[in-house]
């Protein structure tokens, strides 16, 4: 945790700044056009009824947390204005109501979803011109103010980035010159820090990487539809173009071939815009970008014409916000002739459960527990304690070596990658003490293993085939993987229990 943490956490808990009546003069304001953003997925129907994170309920409050503080953030971004199939006048029906109880609404005082539902609103009266009254702006305003008094400082990472995006497209929707100061200095500080040499989000999700770059692009496309507003737009707008395109190459390096991005970290489905939505999106804007080799980020792509394999061999990139890291060192994804064979866990949740936890922990993941331990120390939901260091021995497209010391200096795990003539073959070294170890394997949902030979160490996944050496214990476990939140589905887990080396081979039959 940094200083400034630290120090904002105290302020976050004593400082308690209310929602203002900031006014703003409506006759001054010109149409913000803008490039049509991505539509948001359907999250409310003909009947009233909301659905984030794949519950469905009845509006009953802007401050219901029945299920989880997580849903009830949703509820207060009102992603629905941006829905393709929602009529102005129901939107307004709902800004109105927003606006009568904000008063009374605790979540929505909350800095996140203000930043997220400001933005929306900046889409909405963007669209519909004809829809903006004293009344409505003077609460858009207000909301934005009582934000920038609320910045969270105190979390940074990806909330602090969200809180700059959002200050930024107001400021120029409200042609806010004080506004567009404080938030230009804020998000290039944030994108120069949070923006990582190889183009990833430095909290290592995939899925955040997407919502992050999907915000920027608004940022952009409101920028850039509103030129010469303020002295040094043009050039920020150039850097935040430049960004993005670093953005955009990472993403294309590491999406699959069918566009999906890997489960890795706090990653799901049905949340972020997919990359070809994304990519689309920078075409309209005029952005154009290659793909950009993996490095910092800490992931690898190998494969060849047939597998398709992301591995991870890095540290903790946010070492001062690593909430959505798991203890997933030297884990790994594959994908043969397009199909998921091994995969990650996923998310189901982000309450601070049984299953939450499990889901960050080394069990979950496709890699090796020594003595019943993570190799990162994760807890509470979103901390994260001792920290396994990774040092990378070989780093070649499809063979790699890497090695890690979270078990302690006595137990150093070291993982060999190769892929080769249609194989994809993984070595684990334990260095140090004779401690059993437990690599896992985590079958996609719908496979199922046959071990037809613990002494010979064959088992069979279908099509697939694993050739397994030096295996003491071959164990066949049932467990659960979730590629969307708050959706478990049935898979099989192979569980090999071995002393210090173990091999295994994947190929397809």
């Amino acid at each position: 945790m940094q200083l400034t943490q630290v120090v904002h956490q105290l302020r976050h808990r004593f400082y308690k700044p209310k929602l203002g009546t900031e006014t703003f003069v409506v006759a001054n304001h010109d149409a913000a056009l803008f490039t049509e953003p991505i539509p948001k997925p359907c999250c409310y129907d003909s009947q009233g009824r909301l659905s984030f994170l794949n519950i469905a309920d009845t509006f009953r409050g802007w401050n219901m947390d029945d299920h989880g503080a997580l849903w009830a953030y949703n509820l207060n971004y009102m992603d629905w204005l941006e829905q393709e199939d929602i009529s102005v006048d129901e939107c307004l029906r709902w800004i109105d109501r927003f606006i009568d109880e904000l008063p009374d609404n605790r979540v929505g005082q909350d800095p996140y979803p203000i930043a997220l539902r400001v933005i929306n609103w900046a889409k909405f009266f963007s669209k519909h011109p004809e829809c903006r009254s004293e009344r409505r702006l003077d609460s858009m305003y207000a909301q934005t103010l009582l934000l920038e008094r609320k910045l969270e400082y105190h979390l940074l990472g990806n909330h602090l980035l969200e809180d700059a995006y959002a200050l930024f497209i107001v400021s120029v929707f409200f042609k806010d010159s004080h506004l567009f100061k404080k938030a230009t200095r804020l998000l290039a500080k944030q994108l120069q820090e949070q923006i990582l040499p190889d183009g990833a989000h430095y909290e290592q999700s995939p899925m955040y990487h997407c919502i992050m770059l999907d915000r920027l692009l608004d940022c952009i496309s409101f920028s850039v539809s509103n030129p010469l507003q303020f002295k040094g737009q043009e050039a920020f707008s150039t850097m935040l173009k430049q960004k993005a395109s670093l953005m955009l190459g990472h993403l294309q390096s590491t999406v699959y071939r069918d566009g999906t991005i890997p489960i890795l970290n706090d990653s799901a489905y049905g949340i972020a815009p997919d990359a070809e939505q994304l990519f689309e999106y920078a075409r309209r804007l005029n952005i154009s970008w290659i793909p950009i080799p993996l490095k910092e980020c800490g992931y690898r792509k190998m494969g060849d014409s047939h597998i398709e394999v992301i591995a991870d061999i890095g540290n903790i990139a946010a070492s001062y916000q690593p909430g959505h890291s798991h203890a997933d060192t030297l884990s790994y994804e594959l994908r043969i002739d397009g199909r998921p064979v091994i995969v990650d866990t996923g998310i189901s949740t982000y309450n601070k459960n049984e299953r939450r936890q499990y889901e960050r922990s080394t069990a979950a993941h496709n890699t090796v527990s020594v003595g019943g331990k993570d190799s990162i120390h994760v807890w509470g939901g979103f901390r994260v304690g001792r920290r396994a260091k990774v040092s990378v021995v070989k780093n070649e497209l499809n063979d790699i070596v890497a090695r890690h010391d979270g078990f302690g200096k006595q137990a150093v795990h070291e993982r060999h990658f190769a892929c080769k003539d249609g194989a994809f073959l993984v070595e684990d070294c334990i260095v140090g003490k004779e401690v059993e170890a437990i690599s896992y394997l985590h079958l996609a949902p719908g496979l199922h293993a046959e071990i037809v030979s613990e002494t010979d160490g064959v088992v069979k996944i279908g099509n697939v085939s694993i050739r397994v050496e030096h295996c003491h214990r071959m164990e066949l476990q049932n467990d659960y993987v979730s590629v969307e939140y708050n959706r478990l589905q049935s898979c099989n887990v192979l569980a090999l229990h071995f002393v210090q080396y173990l091999k295994y081979t994947v190929l397809s039959t």
